[in-house]
């Protein structure tokens, strides 16, 4: 089952997209990329992913997969070398409850600082940071959050290594303090300086441009509301 033809339907910021890629790479998987424009929606992604409508999909034996978490689940049990996930149960638990943190309460909070203002925009940076603070407690002592190795939990917070920064500038505004975050910030070193995670990074620049153009468009819409 596992040799069968692989497609991932993608877009080049994304980073629920981008965290496939990189299982895919990590396992050494051929796979053909598809870049969808998430702004003009083709049908093929509307076809693979009727119900939510978004990036990423992944194709494999002609049968659609969405979802980052649940993608990278169903890679990690279809391939076994390279594995992503712990093998003990507690571990693996843990995997997905910091994962599941990272989405739900640290990239809400950095979403709504990136967009918001005033008092709003002050109270979700501290909450960014509170969550961050909560994150370096984990990574501690290690060098990935996989251990000697990126893991599953590398790939889901991989975003935090290149976005975060980038976010930090467009929407003036630190989340990140090396000072008070030196484990996170030492892994975001080892992380970006791994080859699979190096080769296939978003363009700084590029996305500064994406995210600069988003946010001059949310402005926009405020004025003339």
């Amino acid at each position: 089952m596992g040799s069968q033809e692989v497609k991932l339907v993608s877009f080049w910021v994304s980073p629920f997209a981008k965290r496939v890629e990189w299982a895919l790479k990590l396992k050494g998987i051929d796979f053909e990329y598809i870049e969808e424009d998430v702004f003009n929606k083709s049908s093929l992604l509307l076809e693979l992913n009727p119900v939510h409508k978004k990036v990423p999909v992944l194709v494999h034996a002609q049968k659609s997969i969405a979802e980052s978490f649940i993608i990278l689940e169903y890679i990690d049990e279809t391939w076994n070398q390279y594995p992503l996930l712990p093998h003990h149960p507690y571990q693996r638990a843990l995997a997905r409850f910091w994962a599941n943190f990272g989405e739900q309460i640290l990239l809400s909070q950095v979403s709504i600082a990136m967009c918001g203002s005033g008092d709003e925009k002050e109270k979700a940076v501290s909450g960014a940071k509170e969550a961050m603070e909560k994150i370096e407690e984990e990574i501690k002592g290690k060098k990935f959050f996989g251990g000697d190795n990126i893991g599953y939990l590398d790939l889901a917070l991989g975003w935090i290594s290149y976005l975060i920064p980038v976010l930090e500038e467009v929407g003036f505004m630190q989340i990140i303090d090396p000072l008070t975050c030196p484990a996170i910030t030492t892994w975001m070193t080892n992380f970006l300086n791994h080859p699979v995670i190096k080769d296939s990074l978003p363009p700084r620049d590029k996305m500064l441009v994406y995210f600069q153009g988003f946010m001059a468009g949310l402005i926009r819409s405020r004025s003339m509301s």
